[in-house]
């Protein structure tokens, strides 16, 4: 498929990350070779001797973040063929860390992404996997102690004694806490697929905790119409609920590290549990006076309409608090927004403007223009598996750390981009600049190499300034919070 050729007018580019475009788009190859050794990995000049297959010219190598790679080779026509190699990494590091790597080795890659954070080992210190593993057996009895507690409690206010029948009891017991596991489910699923998005947008997700925890309450709403489904139904509010926990929490303490700029994370969470208790303290005597009056607790209708107003109520001040957060930091929404305003009107707003500018509702795969990160390189150059296709875009992105091309065959504006190894958060704020300038000025060049080089060259003349602004108005500019895809990288061996 010809989706990048490079010689088609340029059209009009939402952010998706790499993961999903990879496994959707990527093609099947044959494995040629298998090595033990960790070259390939650890940026040597030549894959290893024994890997290698006698007359290859090994241009470059695609390297995933399951430990394989994709070796580009020139033929004797001097076209470019592709390989997949395997290649299972040596640790240099402790003996502990030694064998969590050849525990980890036996475990699927689908697995390992679910439970562990991205980029690891490299991404969190020596001593988390150690910890994690002997935290879970911990976790583990502290939910049977729950589990034993729960059905005592059920016994003390009269479902079932210990001198009498227990089965109620246990039954009872049983129910409950089935209904906690469900809902477990929930924050299971939501860190283990979506742990590595809470650093970028902690408004977004606080705000969609709140949306998906207002559903929960509606199941648990709905138990009084339907009391014999009362387990379904309090299980689904239950998942949802968790759900909306599992959302909730890791984005909070993001925004707690924002406001702790001394370094007193505890203190700042100490006294926001303070303020949160005082909130539960008033709360529950409001919503007792609220059930004290008179003809409410015996009309539903009423309840629930009162129930509806509150909570809107409440999804409105959540939004409005979310609202007034002045993140310095840099994420993909507000990257856009600087960058947009520096390409067409040479300024870049304060972090303040900016944060106010900024959409806590949208989603980033809705924005425009679109940008797909994390393509692999044969995507690229569609169907023309030609030296000098490889060879142009190589040349023209020799100084950058990832390369970007338009996609011709979209109607809309979209832009492929993948990253070089040694690719930085810079690497990634750099494509974002070339796109725009691309997306606002490009249209007018119809030769595509010539966009590209055009807009490499704007690139050059205008990132610095651009930077400076970003020093000068104020944002942390070591906080760059654009993350490299590490499902791709490329590395070129030699030269073309």
């Amino acid at each position: 498929m010809a989706a990048c050729s490079l010689q088609l007018q340029l059209p009009t580019c939402v952010f998706e990350y790499s993961r999903r475009i990879w496994s959707r788009r990527a093609p099947r190859l044959p494995v040629v070779c298998s090595s033990n050794q960790s070259n390939l990995q650890n940026g040597g000049d030549k894959p290893p001797h024994s890997a290698r297959c006698e007359g290859e010219n090994v241009i470059l190598v695609e390297r995933y973040g399951n430990g394989t790679a994709k070796r580009f080779i020139v033929d004797d026509d001097f076209q470019v063929r592709t390989f997949l190699e395997e290649n299972r990494p040596i640790s240099n590091k402790s003996q502990e860390t030694q064998f969590s790597n050849t525990f980890l080795y036996s475990v699927p890659d689908v697995i390992k992404d679910f439970i562990l954070p991205a980029g690891f080992p490299g991404s969190v210190s020596d001593d988390y996997l150690q910890y994690m593993l002997l935290q879970f057996p911990t976790n583990v009895t502290a939910w049977i102690c729950h589990t034993l507690v729960t059905s005592s409690l059920l016994k003390a206010v009269g479902i079932g004694s210990f001198s009498g029948s227990a089965a109620a009891a246990s039954a009872a017991a049983i129910r409950w806490v089935s209904k906690d596991g469900i809902g477990a489910v929930g924050r299971l699923f939501i860190g283990g697929r979506f742990g590595n998005l809470f650093d970028d947008d902690p408004k977004q997700w606080r705000l969609y905790a709140d949306f998906i925890g207002s559903a929960g309450s509606i199941f648990d709403l709905t138990t009084p119409l339907y009391p014999a489904y009362f387990l379904p139904l309090a299980s689904v509010g239950n998942l949802a609920k968790a759900v909306a926990r599992g959302l909730k929490d890791p984005s909070f303490r993001v925004i707690q590290n924002h406001f702790a700029i001394s370094g007193n994370l505890g203190e700042v969470a100490a006294k926001e549990e303070v303020w949160e208790v005082a909130a539960q303290l008033l709360g529950l005597a409001l919503g007792i006076l609220i059930l004290d009056t008179p003809g409410l607790v015996s009309s539903y209708p009423v309840l629930a309409i009162t129930w509806l107003g509150m909570r809107l109520l409440h999804l409105w001040l959540r939004y409005q608090s979310l609202s007034v957060l002045q993140f310095d930091t840099i994420n993909l929404k507000r990257a856009r927004i600087l960058v947009k305003s520096h390409v067409l009107h040479s300024t870049v707003p304060g972090y303040v403007d900016c944060n106010r500018e900024e959409n806590i509702l949208l989603w980033q795969r809705f924005m425009k223009p679109r940008i797909v990160f994390g393509v692999p390189l044969e995507e690229f150059m569609g169907g023309e598996r030609s030296l000098s296709m490889l060879k142009s875009l190589l040349k023209l992105y020799e100084k950058e750390k990832y390369i970007l091309v338009v996609n011709q065959q979209e109607i809309e504006f979209e832009v492929f981009v993948s990253f070089k190894v040694g690719a930085t958060s810079i690497s990634v704020l750099r494509s974002v600049w070339q796109t725009y300038w691309l997306h606002e000025h490009g249209k007018g060049i119809h030769n595509a190499f010539d966009q590209l080089a055009r807009s490499l060259s704007e690139l050059e003349n205008g990132f610095g300034d651009f930077i400076q602004q970003l020093h000068q108005t104020g944002w942390d500019t070591n906080e760059i919070k654009l993350k490299v895809p590490k499902e791709i990288a490329i590395d070129e061996l030699g030269p073309v």
